[in-house]
């Protein structure tokens, strides 16, 4: 398979180690703080090193243009980085491991909450006590940039093994919109409906967008 190119300007400047510390994205976010930094400078801090003729700072730029926004090329799947100049298995495994840090990391609370009793505390597919009492987090499906399939029947197999009084279910939109689709308040409907005839509640269904989320129970459609 010949392998991608991304094009890049050759750079009209030294390499990064020669930039003056202000503008070297390591030493920018030890001075102030990562939150300064832009979306390429932050992927060239864990590329480590671009190629030649091509500073790291250019080659994250590069990538994030190559596949559209940082939200894209974080969730591309492999196949889509073979072949690309620069990335081999060593950094796409890094970029793939920062990506599940930081899920992790904004997950780890929701994990420690001990009891989930408003909209506020309880944004991810939670089972729940009849205490609403965290039982467990899983994700269950997982979908293309624009649709997935869902199954109510594992919903309900996987209550059962918890023995869960109720549950909160959310699955994000890619496209940032969090309005609900035809498609899903029909799934919201089937899903109630299912745990229903093993006595268990469907709490809320959660969209997640960029940043925010829609709660069905909050507008009325549970």
């Amino acid at each position: 398979m010949p392998r991608r190119r991304i094009r890049v300007p050759r750079p009209d400047r030294p390499g990064i180690c020669n930039w003056p510390e202000s503008e070297r994205p390591r030493e920018k976010l030890l001075e102030q703080g990562a939150q300064v930094l832009s979306d390429g400078e932050l992927v060239a801090i864990l590329l480590g090193s671009g190629t030649k003729g091509c500073s790291a700072v250019d080659m994250a730029r590069s990538l994030i243009v190559e596949f559209g926004s940082l939200r894209e090329m974080l969730s591309a799947d492999k196949q889509r980085w073979e072949g690309i100049r620069g990335i081999g298995p060593a950094r796409y495994a890094m970029l793939m491991a920062a990506l599940e840090i930081s899920s992790r990391f904004i997950l780890a609370p929701l994990r420690e909450v001990p009891t989930l009793s408003t909209p506020d505390t309880t944004r991810q597919f939670l089972f729940l006590d009849n205490r609403h009492r965290m039982l467990g987090f899983e994700e269950l499906f997982k979908g293309t940039i624009d649709g997935a399939t869902v199954h109510p029947r594992e919903i309900v197999r996987r209550s059962l093994q918890y023995n869960a009084a109720s549950i909160i279910a959310a699955h994000n939109h890619p496209s940032g919109s969090i309005e609900p689709s035809l498609a899903d308040e029909g799934l919201t409907q089937r899903l109630r409906e299912a745990l229903s005839l093993i006595d268990v509640r469907l709490v809320d269904h959660f969209i997640v967008g960029d940043g925010k989320c829609y709660s069905f129970s909050e507008h009325g459609l549970l």
